[in-house]
């Protein structure tokens, strides 16, 4: 009977010291923190996420970054995206009433930033103090493709990527080099045969598929879940622009072995034309711009692009093709605007539309546009004599970013296709004497236009 007793007791005193336990549990909760600060608990002790892996590797980057004077700016688009969706609530967050970590801790292999490469002023020593901070750090880099083709400075590699990986999570440093178009380009991410494949998953790489071409964004400080970064300060452009990015290019040590074959046109005619030329496309794509208009180099232009990386003298015009569902109904008053007049206007818009305005020296600039068929491209050609029409064939394509006599510019992703189509198999011996009407391996009759519609289809000026 006793021994029943002393469990008895053992058991109901058990029993009261848990109670009493949940009671102090209970009242620590309610009563003295609400006392001694809770909502310090929250915001600091407590607060959502800020113990994961993404934050901890992206704060330690910022300070590295920070303290070494690294000049970059998050490019994220996922993070962006988040950014720009609740860029009222970032602006009325401060440091210390974050609780939430929400846009860094998103479940995500990789963090994006970009590197101002023409900004780095201090580039030795960085890589070995992001290894004493705790990183694992791979560099990417190749040589400059401007200097393909030269002999003594075709060596020389430049970085392109850098690609840091603390515990699980990686930061993915895109490097972002000027060029002389006032635009930033980066390079491919090709992995040579000594890296590990398995460093970090590459495949799920948002940059370095292939090279890209920015615009120069200005840029922006903000406070993102309690760390200071900078991102562009035009969040929706410059997240448009990264689908499109894809850069080709120029093809320098195929022009350079071109002009060995072919002796480079210098007489005083030549370079003149080649300046009132490009003189000419920068008034153009300025004008373009303006009104909100693609463009990309087209015709013998783009032929000069491709095959010599440079204009050809003796075009004595430059040509440009625009998607006919981009054509903007000012277009005209624009370029005249600009100091272009009119010269021409073939067709009309549901039809084979063609514009030629006149430049100075007597350079005219060709304006192309271009309609979509289930699985093929076209634009129109009409001859002012007869009213006869022509349609040039080209496969499907898709625009790319080049630079060309110091711009950015689009050219046909497809560009072999899309040359090949205009000029056959040949294009790379050159032609001085064409026929439009003729010559082009990809023209075809389409017909004549009523002699009712010639005053509104051919227009001369």
């Amino acid at each position: 009977m006793s021994r029943i007793n002393k469990n008895v007791i053992l058991a109901l005193l058990t029993l009261t010291s848990s109670a009493f336990l949940l009671f102090q549990l209970y009242y620590y909760k309610h009563y003295l923190s609400a006392k001694n600060g809770a909502g310090l608990s929250k915001s600091r002790g407590s607060r959502i996420g800020f113990d994961s892996t993404q934050w901890r590797a992206v704060k330690k980057f910022i300070m590295l970054t920070s303290s070494q004077n690294v000049p970059v700016f998050l490019i994220d688009p996922l993070i962006l995206e988040l950014i720009n969706k609740n860029s009222e609530q970032i602006k009325n967050t401060s440091y210390g009433t974050t609780s939430d970590c929400k846009f860094f801790c998103v479940p995500r292999d990789f963090t994006v930033f970009a590197l101002q490469y023409h900004l780095w002023k201090n580039e030795e020593g960085w890589f070995q103090i992001a290894e004493n901070m705790g990183f694992q750090c791979l560099k990417i880099q190749s040589k400059d493709p401007r200097l393909d083709g030269i002999d003594s400075l075709s060596g020389t590699e430049i970085p392109l990527h850098y690609i840091c990986k603390l515990a699980t999570h990686a930061i993915h440093l895109v490097v972002f080099h000027e060029r002389s178009g006032n635009y930033l380009w980066h390079g491919h991410l090709r992995l040579k045969r000594h890296i590990d494949r398995k460093f970090v998953p590459f495949r799920k790489l948002q940059f370095g598929r292939y090279p890209g071409a920015f615009d120069r964004p200005d840029l922006q400080q903000v406070t993102i879940d309690g760390l200071e970064v900078h991102i562009p300060k035009d969040l929706v452009h410059f997240l448009e622009e990264i689908p499109h990015s894809r850069f080709i290019e120029c093809r320098y040590k195929e022009a350079r072995a071109f002009f060995q074959q072919y002796l480079d046109d210098n007489t005083v005619e030549a370079m003149a034309f080649r300046k009132s030329a490009k003189e000419l496309l920068q008034l153009a794509a300025k004008t373009l711009k303006k009104l909100g208009v693609r463009f990309w180099l087209s015709s013998g232009t783009c032929l000069g692009w491709y095959r010599q990386c440079s204009i050809i003298p003796y075009s004595k015009d430059v040509d440009l093709g625009i998607f006919i569902q981009d054509y903007k109904a000012d277009i005209i008053i624009a370029f005249q605007d600009a100091g272009l007049p009119l010269k021409h206007k073939f067709g009309k818009v549901e039809d084979s539309l063609e514009l030629s305005f006149q430049g100075k020296d007597d350079v005219k600039l060709d304006i192309f546009f271009f309609y979509e068929e289930t699985d093929h491209m076209w634009n129109g050609g009409t001859q002012a004599k007869t009213g006869k029409k022509f349609k040039y064939l080209f496969p499907k394509f898709t625009l790319c970013w080049t630079e060309f006599v110091d711009m950015k510019v689009h050219v046909p992703c497809e560009t072999i296709e899309y040359i090949e189509a205009n000029y056959g198999k040949t294009w790379k011996i050159p032609v001085k004497t064409w026929d439009w009407k003729h010559s082009p391996p990809n023209v075809q009759p389409n017909g004549i236009w009523p002699i009712s519609e010639w005053d509104e289809v051919i227009q001369l000026y």
